[in-house]
């Protein structure tokens, strides 16, 4: 039987003024998301992710911003959603390199994703890939990829089912057969993230490809924001580097 591919194409964001024109009409208070899907079929939300603060704070999606997401859409478009980072850090982000780690209490907390997926039930079928987006984890947060493999292993038996998981890890010693081999038996996507000092996706694909559980996210970031923001002199019409394209296998 052959095997059908299913490519969804869109951006990392969409709340952009100088995309007016080009994506979005020039009436005074647009619905950038509606216009928006006029024109791609899927977008990364990613504003959820950044959800831990000072003193163990979460901030978790409002329902009223979900459920405006929701009615902002057409059948059959999709968001691809960055799981909070209040859940992927080990420890909150340090100031300064010298500061001292201070460990993040919802690290890998299933209770944490329970209520993070009930704030996104009003989205129903527009829910597409979850990605858990991992920082550079050196051996003082994470011993060792077999350390970090074991640990995500719990975390996963407590996760809901009727999701799409998806992994996206900043090591590159991380990308290994014995990592993609634990993707592929418990079906969880890898997220292909092309910058931030991580290999060639091409180079990794090729490598890796007969191992790939689906759906599989690829992010072509290029450098780092700052790299990003010179480059396009903060005007997003002039060069769309941040895309996201997901790939249904």
């Amino acid at each position: 039987m052959e095997t059908k591919h299913f490519l969804k194409f869109g951006t990392c964001s969409w709340k952009y003024e100088s995309w007016r024109g080009i994506v979005y009409s020039q009436v005074k208070k647009p619905n950038f998301l509606e216009e928006y899907s006029r024109h791609f079929s899927t977008v990364e939300v990613d504003q959820w992710f950044w959800s831990l603060f000072a003193g163990n704070a979460v901030v978790l999606p409002k329902v009223t911003v979900v459920e405006d997401y929701a009615a902002s859409v057409p059948p059959g478009f999709i968001f691809s959603i960055k799981v909070p980072n209040s859940i992927t850090l080990t420890h909150h982000y340090a100031k300064k390199k010298s500061a001292p780690l201070v460990p993040n209490p919802y690290f890998l907390s299933t209770e944490l994703m329970e209520k993070f997926l009930q704030t996104l039930e009003p989205l129903g079928d527009h829910i597409g890939p979850l990605m858990f987006q991992f920082e550079y984890l050196n051996q003082i947060k994470i011993a060792s990829l077999n350390h970090f493999i074991d640990m995500f292993e719990v975390f996963r038996n407590d996760l809901p089912k009727g999701y799409q998981y998806c992994l996206e890890i900043r090591n590159p010693n991380f990308l290994k057969t014995e990592y993609f081999d634990f993707l592929a038996e418990h079906h969880l996507g890898h997220v292909f993230l092309q910058g931030y000092y991580m290999p060639s996706i091409f180079d990794v694909y090729e490598k890796f490809k007969d191992r790939l559980s689906d759906p599989v996210v690829i992010r072509l970031h290029g450098g780092d924001r700052k790299d990003i923001e010179a480059r396009t002199n903060n005007t997003w019409n002039e060069m769309w580097t941040r895309r996201i394209a997901n790939c249904w296998y």
